[in-house]
């Protein structure tokens, strides 16, 4: 994803485990989500994809916490700027931890962790390969592994 939108505006990529890539428009770095490098309030843009599933869970390396994925949360609400989007995709259906691999959220689950944001936008992947826009939540009660995509906006 990162490399593809470098393509067209400047894009700043870090990982846990960094990419060595070598784009115009990509600058890349190693970073914890737990500890990220970043002021208060200071990122306009923030994305998270398929990664909070695996915080805590040690599958890349990370020390193992059971909390390791609420705390990464907060600390990308913490440095999002107000007025900022925080787009987010998870793992979304009945609420599970598969030890060592990730977890599964249900909405509640994500919307209440990141109580300091307003939700935009929310777009559900099903089971069955639709993708719904706007989607209602009670449709994540029905997945088994869904895809969630979450808008926040922080007030």
């Amino acid at each position: 994803f990162s490399t593809s939108l470098s393509a067209f505006l400047p894009v700043e990529f870090y990982d846990y485990r960094p990419a060595t890539l070598f784009l115009d428009n990509l600058r890349t770095g190693s970073a914890d989500l737990l500890a990220l490098p970043f002021r208060d309030n200071s990122v306009e843009s923030l994305s998270c994809m398929h990664t909070l599933e695996h915080i805590g869970l040690g599958r890349y390396g990370d020390p193992i916490d059971p909390t390791g994925d609420i705390k990464a949360m907060k600390e990308l609400q913490r440095v999002l700027a107000v007025g900022g989007s925080l787009l987010i995709v998870v793992p979304v259906g009945k609420p599970t931890v598969q030890f060592n691999s990730q977890r599964i959220f249900s909405y509640d689950q994500v919307v209440d962790a990141f109580s300091g944001l307003q939700v935009r936008e929310f777009t559900l992947l099903t089971d069955e390969g639709k993708l719904i826009s706007n989607a209602d939540k009670t449709l994540v009660e029905k997945q088994i592994y869904g895809c969630g995509c979450f808008w926040f906006i922080k007030p």
